[in-house]
C-alpha cells in the first residue's frame, strides 16, 4: 500500500521548513530510517527519515525556496508491484487529487505544479461572505506595515489570514516600489531578500525587547589570575583552553550558586530548570545561533572547550540538530575578540538573562592596600528579565560570576 511521506514537525515553534533537497531519487529504495530529504528551518538543516521501507514513487514537492506547510505530502513510497495508480489513489484519498494528478516529478514542471495545486487547494477566499478572517498577529503587522489585507489570500486554516501572508505581502509591495535613482557616479544600492534565518531573528529579538522587561547589571572583573592559570594550563599541552571556556563554565557554576536565575518565563509559570544549560552565541554568514553547552557545571574545561568548537563548526554550516540550540539556561555573547569593551546584549527567550563579555584590557586600578597599579581587567553585563530575576538576585549571581573569574582555581574544581 503507498504512504503518505509528510513534512514533520521539524522545530518546536516551526509552522514549515524549506525543501532543501532529497537525497533519494524516484525509483530508489527506501529502508527504515534512510535520510529522504533536507529540511531548512529557521536555524538549521535538519533530514527526514523515512519511517516506512519501501521504493520512492513519486516526489510530490521539488526541492526549493518555498517554505511547505507542516504535514503537507512531499512523497509517496510505494511497496514492490505497485504502479502510478496506487500513487493517485492514495494522494486522493488524502485529498491531493488535484497534486496527485500532475506529471511525475521526472520534470521541473510537474513538481512546480504540484505544488502550486497544493498550495491553492489549503487557500480559499479571504473574505468568504464578506467577512475578512486574519488572525490578531497578522491585524496588527498589517496595521504597523501598512498592508491592505483585502489584497492579502490567506494560507492558514480555511483561508484565514497569517502572518507569513502578511509578510509577503510587506514583502512584494517593498520589491515592487520604485528603487530612488542612484546619483551621478555611484552605483546602484543592493537589496538582498531576507532569508528565514534572519526572519526568525528579527522577530525574536523584537519580541523580546517589546515584552521582556530588560534590566542590566554591569561589573569588572579582574582578569590575571585566569590568564596566568590559563597559560600555565596550556603550557605543553595537546589541548588549548580558551578564555571563553572558562566564562562559560563560571556562569554554569554561578547558576548552581544563585539558582533563581536559573530559570524562564512561561505565561502559568516559572519554570526552574535543572541542568545549568549553557548557551554560547555563534556569528554565522546568516546570522547569530546559539547551540547549547549541556551541564556545564560538571564537565571539565577541556570538553567544554572541545563541544564549543564542534557545535560551532556545525553552526556554520547550519548542520545543528534542533535539540541543540532549543532551550537552555543562560547565553554568554563574547565580543571581547573584536576589541568591544562593553556591551548590553538582547536576552534570548524564553531564557532570562544573557551575560555580554567584553574584552580583557590592562587598566589603572586601585588595589586593597589603595594603590593605584595596571591590571587586566574584563566588563561584563547581565541583561536579565525583571518577570523572573529581581534586582539582588540579578546581583547576586554577577557576585557569584566574578568571585569564580577572580579565583579561577574554583573554576577547575
Amino acid at each position: 500500500m503507498a504512504y503518505l511521506i509528510k513534512l514533520p514537525s521539524v522545530a518546536a515553534d516551526a509552522s514549515g521548513g524549506i525543501l532543501h533537497q532529497w537525497l533519494k531519487q524516484e525509483g530508489e529504495r527506501v529502508a527504515v530510517g534512510d535520510a529522504l530529504a533536507e529540511v531548512e528551518t529557521e536555524k538549521a538543516i535538519v533530514e527526514i527519515n523515512a519511517e516506512q521501507a519501501g521504493v520512492l514513487g513519486r516526489i510530490v514537492v521539488q526541492a526549493g525556496p518555498a517554505s511547505v506547510p507542516i504535514n503537507t505530502v512531499i512523497g509517496v513510497l510505494v511497496a514492490d508491484g505497485e504502479d502510478a495508480a496506487a500513487i493517485d489513489r492514495a494522494l486522493a484519498e488524502h485529498g491531493g487529487a488535484k497534486a496527485a494528478a500532475a506529471p511525475s516529478v521526472g520534470s521541473a514542471a510537474g513538481g512546480a505544479t504540484g505544488a502550486s495545486a497544493a498550495h491553492a487547494a489549503s487557500s480559499t477566499a479571504a473574505v468568504p461572505g464578506g467577512r475578512l478572517f486574519a488572525s490578531p498577529v497578522a491585524r496588527r503587522l498589517a496595521a504597523q506595515w501598512h498592508v491592505d489585507l483585502l489584497g492579502v489570500t490567506g494560507t492558514g486554516p480555511h483561508g484565514r489570514i497569517v502572518r507569513r501572508d502578511v509578510e509577503a505581502a510587506r514583502d512584494r509591495a517593498l520589491a515592487a516600489a520604485p528603487a530612488a535613482a542612484p546619483l551621478a557616479g555611484r552605483p546602484a544600492a543592493r537589496r538582498v531578500p531576507h532569508t528565514g534565518m534572519r526572519r526568525a531573528i528579527a522577530r525574536r529579538l523584537t519580541e523580546s525587547k517589546q515584552h521582556v522587561p530588560h534590566f542590566y547589571l554591569t561589573v569588572d572583573c579582574r582578569m590575571d589570575a585566569l590568564l596566568a592559570l590559563r597559560a600555565q594550563a596550556n603550557h605543553g599541552g595537546a589541548v588549548k583552553l580558551s578564555v571563553n571556556d572558562f566564562i562559560v563554565r563560571a556562569a554554569a557554576l554561578a547558576l548552581r550558586e544563585v539558582p533563581e536565575v536559573n530559570a524562564s518565563w512561561h505565561d502559568d509559570d516559572i519554570e526552574y530548570h535543572a541542568g545549568a544549560d549553557i548557551s554560547v552565541a555563534v556569528a554565522t554568514d546568516g546570522g547569530l545561533v546559539t547551540p547549547i553547552v549541556r551541564d556545564a557545571d560538571v564537565k571539565s574545561l577541556s570538553v567544554i572547550g572541545a563541544e564549543i568548537v564542534e557545535l560551532a563548526k556545525r553552526a556554520k554550516v547550519n548542520r545543528l540538530k534542533p535539540e541543540e540550540f532549543t532551550g537552555g539556561s543562560l547565553t554568554v555573547s563574547n565580543l571581547g575578540m573584536y576589541g568591544v569593551s562593553q556591551f548590553a546584549a538582547i536576552i534570548n527567550p524564553p531564557q532570562a538573562a544573557i551575560l555580554a563579555v567584553g574584552a580583557a584590557e590592562r587598566r589603572p586600578v586601585v588595589d586593597a592596600d589603595g594603590q593605584l597599579v595596571a591590571a587586566t581587567v574584563m566588563t561584563v553585563t547581565l541583561s536579565a528579565d525583571h518577570r523572573v530575576v529581581d534586582g539582588a538576585v540579578g546581583a547576586r549571581w554577577l557576585a557569584a560570576f566574578r568571585a569564580l573569574i577572580e579565583n579561577p582555581v574554583r573554576i577547575l574544581l
